[in-house]
């Protein structure tokens, strides 16, 4: 029998890829998006679901479960992307950011844990990032963010094993993506302390975003997630020296590692 599928922010981006994907694999997918009427051609049913509204969420899987009856993966894939010096974001933008890539997943795990729990097996997959594993400069928001996520994700894998149901997460790097485009830019203000180092750097991550990796990547990383007898609690998919960040930054004291990201950023 073909596990069912749902991918939360299917629309666009590593959601989309992951989602065809694994349909053309022979899986049945479901994805979701905020207005599905105004996505054309997609190859995935897309589901009405924000994932900053709690509400929204339990109606998408409830409907998902009477089509089904049943959901063997869920990956929480929405997110959005937030720039800018903290002095100068916004506070309600850090809210939302926080409601869109930390609160929304949990409440989505939330909402499919008690069919999960009555199958006796399921499976969940946080997308986070490898931004989540430290501060970067300008980017600390996102970095909290995907960062919790990733601490929630270790929590509650030990809080429902016991179910038969894992809960897992893949870091990605820097991808071809549009996700530059959706997200929220603090503006590079004339006469801000911060004009210079941060409008050089703004710069950068968009460079780096342009010249990602295929988004493909990240869907064959979760196939074999899906296969896996035991998955591991974290994966990371990116660039070499993306991932090799992560480890340096566990192994060097950290004044050292803060001055090579300093260095890095041209701070």
């Amino acid at each position: 029998m073909s596990k069912v599928i749902f991918i939360t922010g299917a629309s666009s981006g590593i959601g989309k890829a992951i989602g065809e994907y694994l349909l053309d694999k022979g899986y049945i997918v479901y994805g979701t998006s905020r207005n599905p009427e105004k996505v054309l051609n997609s190859r995935i049913p897309l589901l009405a679901l924000d994932v900053r509204n709690a509400t929204s969420i339990h109606k998408a899987v409830s409907e998902l479960i009477a089509k089904e009856n049943r959901i063997d993966v869920l990956i929480n894939n929405a997110g959005v992307g937030i720039t800018g010096p903290l002095e100068e974001i916004p506070s309600d933008e850090i809210k939302n950011n926080f409601e869109t890539n930390l609160f929304g997943p949990i409440e989505a795990m939330k909402a499919v844990l008690p069919q999960m729990r009555q199958q006796k097996s399921g499976l969940i997959i946080n997308i986070t990032s490898i931004a989540g594993y430290m501060g970067l400069p300008f980017r600390g928001v996102y970095s909290a963010s995907k960062g919790a996520l990733e601490l929630i994700t270790e929590a509650m894998n030990m809080e429902v094993q016991s179910f038969g149901i894992r809960i897992t997460n893949v870091a990605p790097g820097d991808f071809a993506t549009n996700i530059a485009a959706g997200r929220y830019h603090a503006p590079v203000m004339e006469g801000s302390a911060y004009e210079k180092t941060y409008g050089m750097t703004l710069a950068m991550m968009n460079e780096h975003v342009d010249s990602g990796s295929d988004p493909k990547q990240m869907a064959e990383v979760v196939l074999k997630i899906i296969n896996a007898k035991k998955p591991k609690i974290h994966y990371k998919v990116g660039a070499f020296m993306q991932k090799f960040s992560i480890v340096l930054k566990r192994i060097l004291p950290d004044t050292v590692y803060e001055r090579l990201l300093m260095k890095h950023y041209k701070l």
